[in-house]
């Protein structure tokens, strides 16, 4: 496993040590968010945490909140949910269910300003973490 999982994952449990936790793994490709949603669901278990793990494949929000979201958010043990899919997890009505975006890109795929982390999947074995400027973004640049 990189060390860029566990970085995340101690970053994140710096952030959000306790309690019902919500993380999204998004980006272009939903199966290569898959693969990073599993090595950072690896990294927090190694952490000692209770992770669970949920993949959507299409973009029925009302399904993801019913089918996932609520189900989760129904019980009351402290774990911590990572939900892989593709970039609708991050759209602005679903922005507000996550405590932590990490948004997975390959190459010149463009980040997404909303995310908490960025992670380069170019080579999924050897991911590494990527910090943008969005300062520097033409304001025609869109979240």
């Amino acid at each position: 496993m990189s060390d860029v999982w566990s970085d995340l994952a101690s970053e994140f449990l710096h952030l959000y040590p306790r309690g019902r936790r919500l993380v999204a793994v998004s980006g272009a490709d939903a199966e290569r968010s898959r693969r990073a949603a599993d090595d950072l669901a690896a990294a927090l278990t190694a952490a000692d945490q209770q992770v669970e793990r949920g993949h959507v494949d299409d973009e029925d929000e009302a399904a993801l909140r019913a089918d996932i979201i609520a189900p989760f958010r129904a019980a009351d043990a402290p774990t911590i949910l990572v939900v892989s899919g593709p970039e609708m997890l991050v759209a602005p009505t679903a922005r507000g269910l996550w405590n932590f975006i990490v948004w997975q890109l390959a190459g010149d795929e463009p980040p997404h300003s909303i995310a908490s982390a960025l992670v380069d999947l170019t080579d999924p074995d050897n991911a590494t973490r990527r910090f943008a400027d969005y300062c520097a973004l033409p304001s025609s640049f869109g979240a």
